[in-house]
């Protein structure tokens, strides 16, 4: 428990600085949802809510969903596809919209466990139609998670996890983002995953939103098609 407060306070802190500066501290909220037909295949939902503000002036949501097929321990691939809306900045939803976005994305995500840290890869490309015209993208992230706690039912209850994420594109300037986060999960239950992290992001706005840093919330639920199905001891929220 002593290292869970020494995380929720590190992360209070890294907002209360942030709040201190000029920009404002905004609001990432996420809601997944996840279904295992088998120990190699799942389905997955998302919607995202963000804000510019501590909730407050709306600019963005997202909902999207895929499936996965986990090739072996360490690979897994996903394909997925969702909708993507940008308001302007200045309010709640702020109309006319900067991107109306349709995006259908094939990702591999590489896994690797050294000691007691687990290391994961995500590699994405993204093939963007948005209301600027057609796009593409490529991101790669970095992460490395630690599970801890007192060991129930299979599964130890806290993770600490931190990532960092780029993206590229194939036109000028072709380096477009950076989005880096560190969080603590909770999971209460096999099928419930709890997420509080803070994300800082920094982007030359070009057609999306503005960099931010962010106070994150994330909801996942993980079901399974019977019970003796494979349930996920990755207390990771699957997508940002």
């Amino acid at each position: 428990m002593r290292l869970v407060f020494i995380t929720i306070l590190t992360i209070y802190l890294i907002m209360s600085e942030a709040t201190a500066q000029t920009f404002d501290l905004g609001s990432w909220n996420i809601l997944n949802i996840k279904y295992n037909h088998t120990e190699k295949l799942s389905v997955f939902a998302e919607t995202q809510l963000r804000s510019l503000k501590f909730y407050n002036n709306y600019h963005y949501y997202e909902y999207k969903g895929g499936i996965n097929y986990k090739v072996h321990k360490d690979l897994m691939l996903t394909l997925g596809a969702g909708s993507y809306q940008t308001y302007k900045e200045g309010g709640n939803f702020v109309l006319p919209k900067n991107n109306d976005e349709f995006r259908l994305w094939p990702q591999v995500i590489l896994f690797q466990t050294i000691g007691k840290f687990k290391i994961e890869q995500r590699y994405r490309a993204e093939f963007r139609f948005t209301s600027n015209g057609y796009r593409n993208r490529f991101r790669y992230r970095f992460g490395l998670s630690y599970q801890f706690g007192k060991q129930k039912n299979e599964y130890k209850p806290f993770q600490i996890s931190a990532s960092n994420e780029l993206f590229f594109t194939d036109n000028e300037p072709y380096f477009e983002r950076n989005r880096s986060l560190i969080a603590l999960n909770y999971k209460p239950t096999k099928a419930i995953i709890l997420q509080i992290g803070y994300i800082h992001q920094f982007d030359y706005k070009i057609n999306d939103e503005t960099g931010r840093d962010f106070f994150q919330l994330g909801f996942l639920i993980e079901l399974n098609r019977k019970r003796s199905v494979y349930n996920s001891n990755d207390l990771n929220i699957k997508d940002n």
